[in-house]
């Protein structure tokens, strides 16, 4: 398939704390984000002469001819969203981050990735639920052509950026947008919660992002297990990824009483975990600890860091039964790596992208058959892939998506981030 480029502007949406939500009354959430869609959001995208290029789960995907156009639509849908929310209780309403992006990007079919989307999609994870933030490009094409304020929110370093990007949060000041105060905090739930704040890379070398990244998502995996503890996804807590936030702030908007923040140090084959747990309504410091080890005893680190944060959170509770709901997902460090790199880059936007992690995702399956959570990721992977167009062969795509998931399926051992991923890719 041929491609080409285009300018264009990309809009990125996502639904603000949707692991959270969907943890609360998944079928609800679902029926309510598809009447968003249907009543809202897509005849706002038409209106402007938008064309959806995608969804991932709760996100979407948007370009547009004109940036102006762009803007209009994302201030259009912000403001419409409260008066849907009339009557709804605060822990049940959905409300959406949305970031544009005017930039190069290549087009391969119906599809668009490149730089100018991976930004778009950056910036989104940057704004606050029920914001529109834009770069300094939009920025600087809009800003005498629309009756908007814009705040300008500084340089800001992104994932796979290697330039700080400018970022400006938009305000639609005949409608009074701006937020007189800070959002109303989420309820706790009724057992201990916690999220897991992308962890440091502190090796001195960009390259190994992805390995501190791999160690927070293992973290949360291994807290997860633990029934008695409630575990923010992955997918709300990496929206902080890059800035200093007030973790009393990301306690009131992830719904949470604890944050565990920390650092990942790799070189010369050892690993070094530095991790503090903290109050997320008083702002005080309940633990913090170093955990040094070789790569071989990278999984014992990372157990090692789950038990001592379940310890301080419940005392009463025997840290056995952590260990015992811990399962290493592969003895491999190879397979390990390999399965780190393919879900660096996640969400995976475009053929490429996709095509990469199945690469990897496959390469790591292939050393260690039995890695489960390598083998669902595949799975999904496989499934998207044809679902998005890009299979030569959809019927070959959607056996190896179904015989992925069986066989991670096979090998969950209780895992809830397999069984998603099996659930997700038999769906489809």
């Amino acid at each position: 398939m041929s491609q080409t480029r285009r300018l264009a502007a990309i809009l990125a949406a996502d639904v603000a704390g949707y692991s959270r939500l969907m943890g609360a009354d998944e079928e609800g959430t679902l029926e309510r984000l598809k009447a968003l869609r249907r009543e809202l959001v897509d005849p706002k995208i038409a209106e402007h002469r938008g064309r959806i290029v995608k969804t991932t789960g709760d996100g979407l995907l948007v370009e547009f001819a004109s940036v102006v156009d762009a803007v209009r639509c994302a201030v259009a849908v912000q403001q419409a969203m409260p008066e849907r929310d009339t009557g709804v209780a605060a822990e049940r309403r959905i409300e959406l981050r949305l970031g544009i992006n005017l930039g190069d990007v290549i087009v391969e079919g119906d599809d668009l990735y490149g730089d100018g989307v991976n930004i778009a999609a950056r910036i989104e994870a940057l704004a606050d639920p029920g914001g529109v933030f834009v770069s300094n490009t939009v920025h600087d094409h809009v800003r005498d052509r629309l009756p908007f304020v814009f705040e300008d929110l500084g340089e800001q370093q992104v994932k796979n950026i290697v330039r700080p990007v400018r970022v400006y949060r938009v305000y639609d000041t005949a409608a009074n947008s701006r937020p007189a105060s800070a959002p109303a905090a989420l309820p706790l739930p009724d057992k201990p919660s916690i999220a897991v704040l992308p962890f440091a890379n502190m090796s001195g070398d960009p390259e190994q992002e992805y390995f501190a990244d791999g160690m927070v998502e293992e973290i949360i995996t291994a807290l997860s297990r633990i029934r008695w503890l409630f575990v923010i996804a992955r997918n709300s807590t990496f929206t902080y990824k890059g800035q200093a936030g007030d973790v009393k702030q990301v306690g009131r908007e992830l719904g949470v009483r604890y944050v565990l923040e920390g650092s990942v140090r790799k070189a010369s084959g050892r690993v070094r975990i530095t991790a503090q747990l903290i109050d997320a309504e008083t702002g005080a410091h309940l633990w913090a600890d170093r955990f040094d080890g070789s790569l071989e005893d990278v999984f014992e680190l990372q157990d090692q860091v789950a038990i001592s944060v379940a310890g301080v959170i419940e005392p009463a509770l025997q840290a056995a039964e952590a260990r015992r709901s811990s399962v290493r997902p592969t003895s491999d460090l190879t397979a390990y790596d390999l399965y780190l790199r393919a879900l660096a880059n996640f969400p995976w936007f475009g053929r490429e992208q996709m095509g990469g992690a199945i690469e990897l995702f496959e390469q790591a399956v292939a050393i260690d058959p039995g890695f489960a959570p390598a083998l669902g990721w595949a799975a999904v992977c496989h499934a998207r892939f044809r679902l998005d167009g890009y299979a030569e062969d959809p019927e070959t795509s959607r056996r190896k998506a179904k015989s992925l998931a069986e066989r991670a399926l096979a090998r969950v051992g209780g895992d809830p981030g397999v069984l998603a991923n099996v659930a997700m890719a038999r769906e489809r």
